[in-house]
């Protein structure tokens, strides 16, 4: 029970890409603490179980005693220490103890209507596996909502599972209700008031920090020397690394489909982004013409930004201020200019541009669909849909087989309903354990399924041993079972989840042997039907583990990140197409390709969330890419895409020239010509070409060229399109290439 089904894992627990090959060595990276005993203390990890332990053992045991017996209610005892192991014990919901409370009471009405569904269904094997396919479909797929529906769903599962057997006894409903509600409240108050965890710092304050960091740098760099200290440039680093979703807990990660979730995450990309920016700006670059005035608008804005996620009273005066700034050297004239000062220009305009997105984010993420006036409407097109169209957005999303979401939902469905079918035809004595066993046994790859079945069958058996051991010693002496089942509940929540999969499963095996023993009469069979059940179960998640979608996100990020990689050369050819030509540009439109850009880098985050939660051996050996730079590619070009089509207001921009049109067509076609080159490596077809040209183009001297006339639009895309390629050479390396030529680090 302690182990948690990995359809429904929360989120990745490691941090970074994969990167095949040996080992180097050096310095051992901090990481998870290991489960034992460190300096004489218990690990953090054991304190962690054991509060949770506590927590579930003090809810689920007193509603057990209080309606078995203090109310002779054998049903509503067994629905309210059912209720409480659901929603604490088999589900992983992050956050401190009053966020799991809340969500846990959120979850209340849902838990009403899954005890009904399966109380009515039961009464024939079809309409029971017809409902578990249905409604294990839908509380699975409900993760693509964020690590707390997706921690929350397991125990919802369970609130289906339990009463969807014999015997149909509509008459017990009102009792199965109000002990499923007893033991929940019981938990909401556990969670809320009982052993609280030490705070962790919110998104909000990371993002603040990244803000105030960027302030300092922008002031930096506005002044003599016009360069950021080595201080100042490592700090940018570590920031930047603080603000990934893989290096923030699950419970603070903005990852829901809201509108203020949405605004988090952006507010945290932008500000990345920008860190990036201030940290690749050349020494000097900003040391005559505008460039320190605008580095210090930026500078304010960046303090306001920090200020506002802080709390303060929204102010856009900095915001304003650096609005007005960027269009007046926008607006300057670009006869007369060297070719040096507009590529400088354009390297200070993407700083300001990471700045307005990231302020303009920021007070999204604060006021909500108040800010939505402010907001563009292209890079902030959530900003005034409600949350009924967010979600279905999100649903439809990842309604399809590319989805790993999808592929889990219908990985997980299936098995519950087959294990339902032959539960139901096999009449087994306990079906639900078979059920249960299916749901927490599956995992996204058929390897971590196998691997997880040994030690849980082996468990299984001890703890069955074991509890026939005490059933046959104890015989129809309740007092003892009751005795006894605190200490080893709290040992089986405990260890469980520390210890891995046997030790769950063979404690838990002992668990409802005494929780059994007491609501009947029961002998030591009642282990070997548990043995019994937790073989099917386990052996219909590997069959179904198997047939669908076997090596889980591993094959689905390689296609994930090709079609990334195509849509995003997609977009360069058509962007720098629509800046040679010129033409009206609307504020209210979103750049060409943007939906399904757009559209790719969600199956893209996706996949990449569940491979870095999935073991180490499904991706040992391989040539893996770095998927953390495939990502960064596919924001860059969406967000250079929006930047350089999508004006504040209604504008007529002239064609660039026929000379300076030219050698932006050669630069778009060649940046896209690579990603296509690079999106091929990582297809995981079997006839991928191997591309013989080196990922360095030698002809992109081109990006040094200067048009006589080029206007500043120009030297503003040629910048982009060279951090693509930066970001494409650090994808991946070609061994038989010459040495890649050192660009600065991406935004």
């Amino acid at each position: 029970m302690g182990d948690l089904p990995g359809p429904h894992k929360a989120g990745p627990h490691k941090a970074g890409p994969h990167k095949a090959g040996p080992r180097k060595a050096g310095p051992r990276k901090a990481g998870p603490r290991k489960a034992g005993r460190s300096n004489g203390r218990v690990s953090a990890a054991y304190a962690d179980a054991a509060r949770r332990s506590a927590r579930v053992t003090l809810a689920g045991t007193a509603g057990f005693y209080l309606f078995l017996y203090g109310l002779d209610a054998p049903a509503g005892a067994t629905y309210a220490v059912f209720a409480a192991v659901a929603l604490a014990g088999l589900s992983r919901i992050p956050g401190t103890g009053r966020q799991r409370a809340a969500v846990v009471l959120r979850s209340l009405p849902a838990c009403w209507v899954l005890i009904v569904l399966g109380t009515y269904l039961s009464v024939r094997t079809w309409s029971a596996a017809v409902g578990m396919l249905v409604i294990g479909f839908t509380l699975a797929f409900v993760a693509v909502g964020g690590p707390r529906p997706a921690g929350a769903a397991p125990g919802l599962q369970l609130m289906y599972i339990l009463p969807c057997f014999p015997p149909y006894d509509p008459g017990a409903l009102g009792e199965r209700l109000t002990g499923a509600t007893t033991g929940i409240l019981l938990l909401v108050l556990a969670e809320a008031f009982l052993f609280p965890e030490p705070p962790t710092v919110p998104y909000r304050e990371l993002a603040a920090r990244a803000a105030d960091l960027a302030r300092t740098c922008a002031d930096e760099l506005a002044g003599e020397p016009y360069a950021l200290s080595e201080d100042s440039a490592r700090a940018t680093r570590e920031a930047s690394t603080g603000l990934r979703a893989s290096k923030v807990p699950p419970a603070d990660r903005p990852a829901g489909p809201s509108v203020r979730q949405r605004a988090l995450a952006q507010t945290g990309l932008a500000a990345r982004t920008l860190l990036g920016a201030l940290r690749n700006l050349p020494p000097g670059h900003a040391a005559t013409g505008p460039g320190p005035d605008l580095l210090r608008a930026v500078a304010t804005a960046a303090a306001e930004t920090a200020d506002l996620l802080r709390g303060a009273e929204p102010r856009r005066e900095a915001h304003e201020n650096l609005l007005r700034a960027r269009a007046d050297l926008l607006a300057g004239r670009d006869e007369g200019d060297a070719p040096e000062e507009l590529r400088r220009d354009a390297a200070v305009l993407e700083v300001a541009d990471a700045a307005l997105s990231m302020s303009t984010a920021a007070d999204l993420a604060v006021r909500g669909r108040e800010a939505a006036t402010m907001a563009a409407p292209g890079r902030f097109w959530y900003a005034d849909v409600w949350a009924p169209g967010l979600w279905w957005r999100r649903l439809a999303g990842h309604a399809g087989s590319r989805s790993v979401f999808f592929q889990n939902a219908v990985r997980i469905s299936l098995a519950l309903a087959a294990t339902r079918v032959i539960a139901g035809v096999d009449t087994l004595p306990h079906g639900f354990w078979a059920l249960l066993a299916t749901l927490t046994l599956t995992r996204t790859t058929v390897g971590e399924t196998r691997s997880a079945m040994r030690p849980a069958l082996v468990g299984t058996l001890v703890g069955a041993l074991v509890a026939a051991a005490l059933l046959t010693l104890a015989g129809s002496d309740t007092v003892v079972y009751a005795a006894i089942l605190p200490p080893l509940m709290l040992a089986a929540f405990t260890l469980g989840p520390v210890r891995g999969v046997g030790w769950a499963q063979g404690l838990f095996t002992v668990v409802v042997a005494l929780l059994f023993a007491q609501l009947s009469p029961a002998t030591w069979q009642i282990a070997g039907f548990r043995v019994l059940e937790v073989l099917a179960g386990s052996a219909v998640g590997a069959v179904f583990g198997l047939l669908a979608w076997p090596r889980g996100a591993h094959d689905e990020l390689r296609r994930a990140g090709a079609v990334l990689l195509r849509s995003a050369a997609e977009v360069v050819v058509a962007t720098t197409a629509r800046l040679a030509v010129g033409g009206t540009r609307e504020p209210a439109a979103t750049a060409p390709g943007h939906r399904s850009l757009n559209h790719a880098l969600v199956l893209a985050e996706s996949a990449y969330a569940q491979y870095q939660s999935e073991p180490k051996g499904m991706r040992a050996g391989d040539d893996a890419p770095d998927w953390s730079a495939v990502l960064i590619v596919g924001h860059h070009a969406l967000w250079g895409a929006d930047r350089l089509l999508l004006p504040p207001e209604r504008s007529v921009v002239p064609p660039l020239g026929e000379t300076a049109a030219a050698a932006l067509d050669r630069l778009g076609d060649r940046v896209a010509g690579r990603m296509l080159l690079v999106s091929a490596r990582t297809d995981p077809t079997d006839d991928t070409p191997e591309p013989p040209v080196p990922l360095r183009d030698p002809a992109f001297d081109g990006f040094m060229a200067q048009p006589d006339g080029a206007p500043r639009r120009y030297y503003a895309a040629a910048a982009w399109l060279d951090s693509l390629l930066t970001g494409l050479e650090r994808i991946t390396t070609d061994s038989t290439s010459p040495a890649v030529v050192a660009r600065p680090a991406d935004a």
